[in-house]
């Protein structure tokens, strides 16, 4: 289904000083002092850092000016160099500074952000220079510790020394419900900790990730959100976080209260995975598929009418080897155009598949190199296919329609 044009939510300021002074004030003068403070000596104490736990707003009644109290010193702005040629046209195109958000999740310096913010492309190809500037203005540099883009998920680490860090708590999508009200927390246009409200408007959408893979179970929100809000939290009544907000659907590159976040069950497996190891890895079956629906499944005359309806099967994957097949001829029907004659996957190891979507959830929850039962039907008859998952790849060779 067409979204009009989909945008990420970096704003991009060019080396124009007028612009970056704009767009992050203050910058400047923190890189002077940094340069001209004496060295310490061992009569001045260490600088520490000043850690403040906070826990969920207590009864969930939705307060956004508690919310933002408690949890805005912990929304930093995420500051990018990049060299030339490195940014698309609609960031900056040449040698820019890209801006966009991030929130500290612990005390020792960590701040998650979105790979788009800080890298580009389905290669992950890095910013040159990283800062992460803070509400009270302190602006520090910062390392990536790994960033994974087919999440959408970056990884950041600042020395704390002689910061005030207020890590966000992290909550959970089970319980989500359309209509719960939301907080977006961020640096719209390069100015920091913006406040918007709104609401949960869907749940389990499919975003396009920086790779030929799509991030599942994305919710989509009317909060406003705009370039620069990249990377900052999306949080519930309690004031957890439930999302990194990532994109907006938009005809006119701005807000138009149809905005977009990884949720936040997928951005805590590729945060633990990116602290341990630098990347995320993720299992790959290889195939294109649609959701298979009761009239569509009438009219092809199946036995089955949920599942995914395998459209393709990409040459060399886990399915191509397996033998699962892809539809051969096309057909229009409900103002839709299907291949027809591929498989219909029901079931991945005992886990029922109504849609493309718990597909692709199913072998998110596996590893490379394992091994799993794929239950299709083929015409009127029942397959049980036995297929070892690889590793997905940044980009996917397709079988030709």
């Amino acid at each position: 289904m067409s979204r009009g044009r989909t945008c990420a939510l970096v704003a991009a300021a060019v080396f124009a000083a007028a612009v970056f002074a704009a767009a992050a004030p203050g910058c400047g003068e923190g890189r002077e002092a940094a340069r001209t403070a004496p060295a310490p000596t061992s009569t001045r104490p260490a600088p520490t850092t000043r850690v403040e736990v906070i826990g969920g707003l207590a009864g969930g009644r939705f307060d956004p000016a508690a919310i933002y109290l408690r949890e805005a010193p912990g929304v930093v702005t995420v500051i990018s160099e990049f060299g030339a040629g490195e940014l698309p046209e609609e960031l900056g195109g040449g040698g820019a500074r890209g801006l966009g958000s991030g929130f500290v999740i612990d005390g020792h310096g960590e701040i998650a952000t979105n790979a788009h913010v800080v890298s580009v492309g389905a290669g992950g190809r890095r910013a040159r220079a990283v800062y992460v500037q803070f509400g009270d203005r302190n602006q520090v540099p910062a390392r990536i510790v790994g960033v994974d883009p087919n999440s959408d998920v970056a990884l950041l680490k600042v020395d704390p020394a002689g910061l005030r860090l207020r890590p966000l708590p992290l909550g959970a999508n089970a319980h989500l419900t359309v209509g719960a009200p939301v907080a977006a927390i961020g640096s719209p246009f390069g100015e920091p900790q913006s406040l918007s409200v709104g609401v949960i408007s869907a749940l389990h959408r499919s975003i396009q990730s920086l790779t030929d893979f799509q991030i599942s179970d994305a919710i989509q929100t009317d909060a406003a959100i705009n370039r620069g809000n990249s990377g900052g939290p999306l949080v519930d009544a309690h004031g957890r976080v439930i999302g990194i907000n990532s994109q907006i659907s938009s005809t006119g590159g701005g807000g138009e209260g149809v905005g977009y976040a990884v949720p936040v069950d997928t951005v805590k497996r590729s945060l633990a995975q990116l602290r341990r190891y630098g990347r995320v890895s993720y299992a790959y079956i290889g195939v294109a598929s649609v959701v298979l629906y009761p009239q569509l499944a009438r009219r092809l005359g199946l036995p089955v009418d949920r599942g995914a309806y395998v459209q393709s099967v990409n040459p060399g994957s886990p399915a191509a080897r397996a033998g699962l097949r892809g539809g051969s001829r096309s057909m229009a029907f409900q103002a839709e155009r299907f291949r027809v004659g591929g498989d219909v996957i029901t079931r991945v190891d005992g886990r029922t598949i109504r849609d493309e979507s718990d597909l692709a959830r199913a072998v998110e929850a596996r590893r490379p190199g394992q091994t799993v039962t794929v239950q299709v039907y083929r015409g009127g008859r029942r397959l049980d296919v036995r297929l070892t998952l690889a590793e997905r790849p940044a980009n996917v060779r397709r079988a030709r329609p």
